[in-house]
């Protein structure tokens, strides 16, 4: 939970650091400007209220890491709820707005975390899981739209390094099997997870597990 907390806080610091023309610019995720992402976020702190406060009374059917529906097929920007998102963000009009969004809802979820039982029992996408387990979930979440968020803005903060660290970890039992030990943490994340292909080095390097991979997270 110690590192939800900081994978939150620092993405949520690298939105408030942006300036009102980084939000124009292409995100990491394709299809979506920065304007977008961020949108993204917001209705992801509110799914992460919405999930601490809905427990249940069942053995738990997910853990950390098998709580991602994984596909090999990346995002195109074309899936009906994606293109809600650019809508959504479009509204906003101004970039403060979506900071102030962003930092309202953001905080709430933030606290929320802090103050969560990790023994909970809850409630989300037709599974159970236990609030540790979730919010364990959410640090490749919060750390891979970090690497988003910055993709095309090298002047930003990156993702805490330890951040960095157990999403790799995550992603590896995911995929069930180290990524080469040349790969940095980052580029184990966007190469495993379809955001930049491999060079050929490193496609060589991956050997067979470059047959499987973009582990698309959903």
């Amino acid at each position: 939970m110690d590192l939800f907390t900081r994978s939150w806080t620092a993405l949520r610091e690298a939105v408030a650091a942006l300036e009102d023309e980084d939000f124009a610019r292409p995100s990491g995720c394709a299809g979506w400007l920065v304007r977008d992402l961020v949108c993204h976020l917001v209705i992801d702190a509110q799914d992460v209220l919405i999930t601490l406060v809905t427990p249940a009374d069942t053995e738990p059917t997910r853990d950390a890491v098998t709580y991602w529906e994984v596909t090999d097929t990346p995002p195109t920007g074309d899936d009906p709820l994606d293109a809600l998102i650019v809508r959504l963000a479009a509204a906003y009009g101004e970039p403060w707005l979506l900071k102030f969004h962003l930092d309202d809802v953001g905080s709430a979820a933030g606290r929320a975390a802090g103050l969560a039982d990790p023994a909970l029992r809850v409630a989300t996408r037709d599974f159970v899981l236990t609030a540790g387990d979730y919010l364990d979930a959410y640090v490749i979440e919060w750390t891979l739209h970090h690497l988003d968020l910055t993709a095309h803005l090298p002047a930003s903060a990156p993702p805490p390094a330890e951040c960095l660290a157990r999403s790799r970890e995550m992603l590896e039992k995911i995929a069930g099997t180290p990524f080469p030990a040349s790969f940095s943490d980052t580029d184990a994340l966007l190469v495993g997870t379809g955001r930049r292909a491999p060079t050929g080095a490193e496609g060589s390097e991956l050997g067979a597990l470059s047959a499987r991979i973009p582990l698309v997270l959903g």
